[in-house]
């Protein structure tokens, strides 16, 4: 696969109101990110690594510096062209699953396809091949209260990978999830980014999350610590 720069970050600062003051959440970050990478923010709460993720996913705007994200720099973007961004290219994956309750597993996974106005039949082979990445073709007339907490997120997964986006953000995803469910959330991944090229770019401080990144950015005090490579045969096997 034939790498080029997805994120590249430059010189960013996120500065916060506090009292009289501010609070600097990153200072001066300096990152890229190649396509096909699985790679995560690593730090303790406080460190900056869900604000930088925030800005990633055009949900924040950076106070000073860039963020430029698949060609399209963060700071320039208005809400528009921030949703647009969202809706045709990245996918989001979250701790709390947000899955919508009241519908079915196939419906949570179909609807950003129906934002992508993409048409019926093409939709159904769209959302059952997401289902069957994540083995949950039989659920997919349950809801959310009708799953484990593993399965929902395993749906939540779909959800986020169902368009084939370039980019997934992934915000502590296993925190819900014992040692087995998470094992097994973070094999699919890893298949998912080996099968199909996406980019994943973690935040967390879960070590079993870690334990399957092939790059460690560690962040402290809202700046990058140090980033370790891995080699793919140092992670844990899937």
């Amino acid at each position: 696969m034939e790498n080029s720069v997805i994120i590249s970050i430059e010189k960013l600062v996120k500065q916060f109101p506090m009292g009289q003051g501010v609070f600097t959440a990153l200072n001066e970050i300096d990152l890229t990110v190649q396509k096909g990478e699985f790679s995560g923010l690593i730090g303790p709460s406080g460190s900056g690594k869900t604000t930088l993720l925030n800005i990633v996913g055009s949900l924040d705007a950076p106070t000073r510096g860039e963020a430029t994200v698949l060609g399209q720099p963060i700071s320039k973007l208005g809400p528009r062209e921030a949703a647009r961004l969202r809706k045709e290219n990245l996918g989001f994956i979250f701790q709390s699953y947000n899955l919508l309750q009241v519908h079915t597993v196939y419906e949570n996974v179909e609807f950003p396809l129906l934002l992508l106005n993409i048409q019926a039949a093409e939709r159904r082979k769209m959302v059952m091949d997401a289902l069957e990445w994540v083995g949950l073709t039989s659920k997919e007339k349950s809801k959310p209260p009708q799953l484990s907490g593993g399965e929902c997120q395993r749906v939540a997964i779909a959800r986020a990978m169902v368009k084939r986006p370039s980019l997934v953000l992934a915000d502590e995803p296993t925190a819900n999830l014992d040692a087995a469910n998470s094992h097994h959330i973070l094999q699919t991944m890893v298949k998912l980014n080996e099968e199909l090229g996406t980019t994943f770019l973690f935040a967390t401080h879960d070590e079993k999350v870690i334990s399957y990144l092939r790059r460690k950015i560690y962040l402290l005090d809202g700046k990058i610590d140090k980033i370790e490579h891995v080699a793919v045969n140092d992670t844990v096997p899937s």
